[in-house]
C-alpha cells in the first residue's frame, strides 16, 4: 500500500482554539479577548494569588501548609523528633556581656533613669540565663551524637527556628554534623531563622496551628528551657493534650527548677483542685542537658519503647 504523503498545510494546520478571533471577522475580537483574559477569573487557580489569600480558601492553605513539611519528613525518613523550646532573648555569653557592657556606659554617660535601671536589671538577669544557652547547645550535641551518624534522621532534633535557647539546641547538633530541624512562623514582622538548621530542613508556617501540629506529630520528648508567652503557649499546650490523652504519653522535661518553680506553683493547682495530683507525674524538672537526656532514655527504656 503506498504511504499518504502529508502536504505542508496539512503539518503547519491550527486547531480553531489555538488563535484569537481574526480581526477581519470582527474588529473588536481583540479587545473583548483581552478583557477578558486580563481578569482574575481566567488566572490558573494555583496561580491566582488573590484566591489562594481569600478567606474562603483558607481551608486550601491549612492543607499546604501541613502536606508540604509532612512530604519532606517522609521523604527523609524522620520517624521521631526531639523538640525544645525556649526563649528567643536568651542569648550565649559573650552577647549578654556585651549587651550589659552598653547599658553600663550609657548609665555611665547619661546617668541613671528608671528606664536604664530596669535595662540594667534585666541585663544582668540575662548573663545569668546565659548558662541555659550553653545547656541547650550541650543537649542539641546529645541528641545529634545518637542514632547511627549524622545521616541518621529516625531521631532528629527539633526546634521553632528562631534564636536563643532554639538556636542553641540547633547549634549543638550542627557541631557534631547531625541534621537538625526548624519550624519558624511567618509574622507581621521580618525575622530570620537561626544559622545552624539544616539547609532544606527550616520550614516556614503560615498557621500557628499546623507548625503545632508538626511539634508534636512525630514528638517522642519535649525539653523546656525557660522562655514567656511562646514557650508557655507550647508548654501548657502539651500537658493539656497529654492531660485529656489526646497526645500519647511522652517525657516532658523542663530544664532549670528553680525558674519554673518561681514562674508556676504546680502545687498550688493541686491544693485548689484545678489539676489532679496525678498530673504531676505528666512532667519532670531536670537540671541541666545531661540529666534531661537520661530522664527521656530512661523514661523510654522503662516503658520497652526505646527510641532507637
Amino acid at each position: 500500500m503506498a504511504k499518504r504523503k502529508f502536504n505542508n498545510e496539512e503539518n503547519e494546520r491550527i486547531l480553531p482554539w489555538q488563535r484569537p478571533k481574526r480581526r477581519e471577522e470582527d474588529p473588536k475580537a481583540q479587545e473583548l479577548i483581552s478583557r477578558i483574559m486580563e481578569d482574575p477569573s481566567y488566572r490558573l487557580a494555583e496561580e491566582d494569588p488573590d484566591f489562594i489569600k481569600s478567606p474562603r480558601a483558607r481551608g486550601i492553605r491549612l492543607q499546604l501548609d501541613y502536606l508540604k513539611v509532612e512530604l519532606k519528613l517522609q521523604e527523609l525518613g524522620v520517624e521521631h523528633t526531639i523538640v525544645v523550646f525556649g526563649s528567643a532573648r536568651i542569648v550565649e555569653k559573650k552577647t549578654a556581656l556585651k549587651k550589659l557592657d552598653a547599658i553600663q556606659r550609657r548609665l555611665r554617660s547619661d546617668g541613671e533613669s528608671k528606664q536604664l535601671l530596669h535595662k540594667l536589671a534585666v541585663a544582668e538577669k540575662m548573663v545569668e540565663k546565659s548558662v541555659y544557652y550553653d545547656d541547650a547547645r550541650e543537649f542539641g550535641r546529645l541528641v545529634g551524637k545518637s542514632g547511627r551518624g549524622p545521616q541518621d534522621c529516625r531521631v532528629i532534633l527539633m526546634t521553632g527556628g528562631g534564636p536563643g535557647i532554639m538556636e542553641a539546641a540547633n547549634r549543638g547538633a550542627f557541631d557534631v554534623g547531625a541534621k537538625s530541624l526548624g519550624l519558624n512562623i511567618q509574622l507581621p514582622h521580618e525575622q530570620y531563622p537561626n544559622p545552624y538548621i539544616t539547609p532544606g530542613l527550616c520550614f516556614q508556617f503560615h498557621y500557628f496551628a499546623m507548625r503545632k501540629l508538626h511539634f508534636l506529630n512525630r514528638a517522642k520528648a519535649l525539653v523546656v528551657y525557660p522562655g514567656g508567652f511562646g514557650t508557655l503557649d507550647e508548654l501548657f499546650e502539651t500537658l493539656t493534650l497529654v492531660q485529656t490523652h489526646k497526645q500519647e504519653p511522652m517525657p516532658i522535661v523542663m530544664v532549670g527548677k528553680r525558674y519554673w518553680n518561681r514562674l508556676v506553683d504546680f502545687d498550688f493547682l493541686v491544693e485548689e483542685g484545678t489539676i489532679a495530683k496525678r498530673d504531676l507525674d505528666i512532667f519532670a524538672f531536670a537540671d541541666n542537658a545531661q540529666e534531661a537526656w537520661d530522664m527521656i532514655l530512661g523514661w523510654h527504656r522503662s516503658r520497652k519503647r526505646p527510641l532507637f
